[in-house]
Formats: structure tokens, C-alpha cells, sequence
């Protein structure tokens, strides 16, 4: 039973966001999973009051909490630390700053005896010392700080059914694969990170630290008198993927939801095999692709044309890169080598294409968009795909990010560009017909990045004749990259060379004036 209100749960799912009972809530994938299982589950929204947080008593396994599906600062704060006041959904959408240790503290507090599992975004990337960009200081496992009592990293299904299964037979929680949990020791199967009170201290010992984080290994880290331990992660398969996508999902939404322009998008695949040094998903989905079946998706589309409301289009059929469907490698359990440099990965896009042409021909449904965003250096290895691509699948226009043309930035990113102008031509030599477009995104103030940089970054974009610029991001250090560490200790982790970083708002709003000006000629 999943419910908001009544009485005797076996869980309570606490979280920062509304509850939509939908494949792409996080919340709503976690009920589905625990109530597939037999486990009934209450779920309170946004709490603030103690009335909110206790009006469905003490759960009789555990509190499950979670800030949602982005990190609570990050939602609360733009990239120069103002409060995000110009949100339409801002008052609605409100949730506390560090919203995990809020709600476990208020649930410590009026509950006392309940155990607390953590997990989510901001869990999952804070589950070791970290940098913070909104305290401009390291910061202790989130774990410590929310007194959980377990930390789920990561996509976290398969580890919620193994720890509900063990609090209801009354189990020990200890060494279920996927997360985090503090221990006064650790054994031999662990490999030691630099403690917290070493990368707290010294630059060196970070970066050591961030070359150490990995999803696949048992790691600990050193505390006062005990140990941060983590269990490697578990192996999810296309089978897992199919079985959780297959639940019962109703579709239905939050009034004030935010998936309301996704209502209706199919989840082809997890992971990614980009491994950009800004994005912390590697570290969190994991950095292999796990497809859906083909079978599988296509039967999830069929059930869609029989909702009563379903006007007959796919909001978007992908992943976090839409074109890394099928891209999955057969050693996925052993082999650690970069996918993007791998001869064996499979960059023809077949998989895809099949899917993309049989999903077309359901009875119900008129067009599949393909909005969640492609990596072009994969796309253009298959100028098949991208002919299926702008003839059936496009709004009008396609997003892409080339983040910067500076060689030496992109080199920070781990970004490869030389195929962008290769991408942009067979595009448009496949539009002429057509009134579609390209649109741009870009990203300043990444470390490395400078004035003169941005500026050459302004003329590459005038002499190209980029005029869809759609949006620049400001660079913001989250937890667990790659590209966070180079801004916090100015050191390449990977190579322990100096790395120039632009940490004055004074210059990143510089930064912001010289791209704003390509907008308003």
C-alpha cells in the first residue's frame, strides 16, 4: 500500500519534493519497488512542522529520507551564492537548505528509537569528506552530520528491498552492497582513503582522495575513533531495469510537479560512459551503460497509449545522453577501462535505430521526441541515426553542448569538441527540407578558464555563426568531481599539475557580461 496518509507503515519515505507516482520520481520509484515487495509505505512531502513530520506515527521499519532528485543547495542557490528568487516554482518547491540532516534531526527528534536510511542525490555525492562550495570548506560525510543510521548511494532499489528484508527479520545491516555505514573498523577487503582530517588539511591528500572514489570498490575513510566504510555497489542488469520500469506507475502528478513537460518520457537506459570531469554522475549511476530491453520499452510505450490522458506523443525516449542507448559492455563486471576509447564499444547506434523505428509504428502514438540531450562525438559515427534522428524525432530544434572551443578547458573537462563541426554540417545538410535548428549550451568559469578565454569563446561563436546560443552555465563545484577538486585545490588530480581557477564573483560576473553580449546583438 503507497499512501500520504493513516497509520502503521512499514516505511516512510521522507522527501524534499512532491510525490509523483511516476518512473522518474525518485521518490515514486522507491514506493513502487518496497510496495511490489509487500511493504506498505507512507510518504510525507516537503515537511516543516512537527504536526508534518510525525502525522503518520513511527513507521514500523524505518524512515527512509531523501532531498530528492537534485542536491537542496544546489536548488536553493544560483552559482554566485544568491537565493534562486527569480523560480516560478520557487514557492512551492521550497525545501531547506542541507534538507537530509534537517529531516533526519526533526525525525531524531520526535522519533527517536526509528532507524533512519538516507539516500538520494545529495546523500549519494556527500557520502564521503567533501568539498562544499556553499561553506567554501571541507565537510564530513553527510552520514555523520544526519545521524542515520545506513547510506544508500547510487540508484538505490536493490538496496532498499535488502535492508527493509533484513529489518523485518531483524538483521544486521552491515555489508549490503551499495551503501555507506560508520563502523569502528575495517578489513582487509576495504581500501583506505585519505582520512578526513588529511584532505581537510592538506591539497595533496584531496586529489589522492579523489582518484581513489570509485563506485566498484569497498573503500573507507578515517573519522575521530572510527571509520566512514563503503560496500562496492551492486550489479544492476537490464533484467533489474526491466522489472522496475514495469511496476505500475499511474502517471499521476503533484499539482505543482515539476515532471509535468515529462509526463509522458519512457527511461531507455542508466549511465554513462561520457565521463566528463564536471558531472558527478559517474559516481553516482555509475560509468556503464544498463539497458533496458527493447521488448521491454516498447511494451512501457504501448501501455501509454491507453491512458486516458495520452495524446499520442513520447515526451522524451532516452537516458542521461539519449544516444548511448544499447551501448552496453559485455564485461560490464569486471572490465574498468574508459568505454569511450574501448574498439569494442558499439558506436552504430543499431540498437537504437531499431527501437527508435519500431516504437514509431504503435498504434496511438504520433511522434517520440528525443529531448534528454546526445553526445554528438558518439552521433556522428552513425550519420544513419542522425538522418533517423532530425527526420522523426526533433521539436524543431536539438540541444547540444559543446561546453567551450578553448582546447585547453575542454583538455579540464575531459571534453573532446573536434567533431563538432562535422556534427553541425551533416545536420544541416540533412535539413535543408526542413525548418530545424541547432541550439547551444555552453559552460565559463570551469577551472582553467579565464577573461581571455571566455573571450576567445565569444569571437569562436560569432565566427561560426552560432546564433542559438540557448544558455551558458556558470560553473558550479559540486560534490565528488573531478573538476570540484581542481577548484577547491588548484591541482589536477589526475596529473598534480597547477590548475588556474577563477573563484571571485567579481570575475565570474565578468564572465557572465562577455557571453550575455552575443545574446543581445
Amino acid at each position: 500500500m503507497i499512501a500520504k496518509s493513516g497509520k502503521d507503515f512499514d516505511i516512510i519515505l521522507i522527501s524534499g519534493e512532491y510525490y509523483d507516482d511516476h518512473p522518474l520520481s525518485p521518490v515514486g520509484i522507491i514506493a513502487r519497488v518496497l510496495d511490489a515487495e509487500g511493504f506498505s509505505v507512507g510518504i510525507i512531502e516537503k515537511p516543516e512542522t512537527k504536526d508534518q513530520f510525525t502525522c503518520l506515527g513511527a513507521p514500523r521499519l524505518c524512515f527512509c529520507v531523501t532531498a530528492g532528485s537534485m542536491d537542496s543547495m544546489l536548488h536553493n542557490y544560483t552559482p554566485l551564492k544568491r537565493k534562486r528568487m527569480d523560480d516560478p516554482y520557487n514557492t512551492v518547491t521550497r525545501m531547506p537548505n542541507r534538507a537530509v540532516i534537517v529531516y533526519c534531526n526533526k525525525i531524531k527528534q520526535y522519533f527517536k528509537s526509528s532507524p533512519m536510511i538516507i539516500g538520494g542525490i545529495e546523500a549519494s555525492l556527500r557520502r564521503f569528506a567533501h568539498y562544499d562550495y556553499w561553506d567554501n570548506d571541507i565537510r564530513r560525510s553527510i552520514l555523520y552530520d544526519s545521524r542515520a543510521t545506513l547510506l544508500v548511494y547510487g540508484n538505490g532499489e536493490k538496496q532498499i528491498l535488502t535492508i527493509a528484508h533484513r529489518l523485518q527479520d531483524g538483521e544486521d545491516l552491515r555489508g549490503i552492497n551499495g551503501t555507506c555505514i560508520i563502523s569502528k573498523e575495517y578489513d582487509e577487503t576495504f581500501e583506505l582513503l585519505p582520512s578526513f582530517q588529511e584532505v581537510k588539511t592538506d591539497a595533496i591528500q584531496f586529489c589522492k582522495m579523489q582518484k581513489g572514489f570509485s563506485m566498484y570498490k569497498n573503500l573507507a575513510q578515517e573519522y575521530d575513533n572510527n571509520y566512514l566504510l563503503q560496500y562496492a555497489y551492486p550489479t544492476y542488469t537490464t533484467c533489474d531495469l526491466d522489472w522496475i520500469y514495469s511496476l505500475p506507475y499511474t502517471r499521476k502528478l503533484h499539482p505543482h510537479s515539476l515532471l509535468k513537460m515529462a509526463r509522458f518520457s519512457v527511461v531507455t537506459h542508466r549511465g554513462c560512459i561520457g565521463n566528463c570531469n564536471f558531472c558527478s554522475l559517474s559516481l553516482h549511476q555509475g560509468e556503464r551503460i544498463v539497458s533496458r530491453s527493447e521488448q521491454n520499452i516498447l511494451e512501457e510505450i504501448r501501455k501509454l497509449t491507453t491512458h486516458p490522458d495520452f495524446k499520442g506523443y513520447i515526451d522524451d525516449l532516452g537516458g542521461p545522453s539519449a544516444n548511448m542507448y544499447g551501448m552496453d559492455c559485455e564485461n560490464n563486471n569486471t572490465c574498468r577501462n574508459d568505454c569511450l576509447s574501448c574498439d569494442s564499444l558499439d558506436t552504430s547506434h543499431g540498437r537504437l535505430i531499431s527501437l527508435l523505428r519500431k516504437a514509431r509504428k504503435i498504434e496511438g502514438v504520433k511522434k517520440i521526441f528525443v529531448r534528454s540531450g546526445i553526445r554528438y562525438d558518439l552521433a556522428v559515427q552513425s550519420q544513419e541515426y542522425i538522418k533517423e534522428l532530425v527526420t522523426h524525432h526533433i521539436s524543431g530544434c536539438l540541444k547540444i553542448a559543446p561546453e567551450h572551443f578553448s582546447e585547453k578547458v575542454t583538455d579540464l573537462m575531459n571534453k573532446d569538441n573536434t567533431t563538432f563541426d562535422e556534427f553541425v554540417s551533416s545536420f544541416h545538410i540533412l535539413n535543408k527540407q526542413k525548418k530545424q535548428y541547432l541550439k547551444y549550451y555552453f559552460m565559463i568559469g570551469h577551472p582553467g578558464d579565464s577573461l581571455q578565454e571566455v573571450q576567445r569563446l565569444r569571437d569562436t561563436i560569432r565566427r561560426k555563426g552560432l546564433d542559438n546560443v540557448e544558455q551558458f552555465q556558470l560553473f558550479t563545484p559540486t560534490p565528488m568531481t573531478h573538476s570540484t577538486c581542481m577548484y577547491w585545490t588548484g591541482i589536477n588530480p589526475l596529473t598534480l599539475e597547477k590548475v588556474d581557477t577563477i573563484c571571485d564573483y567579481k570575475t565570474k560576473k565578468i564572465l557572465k557580461r562577455i557571453l550575455l553580449d552575443i545574446k543581445k546583438k
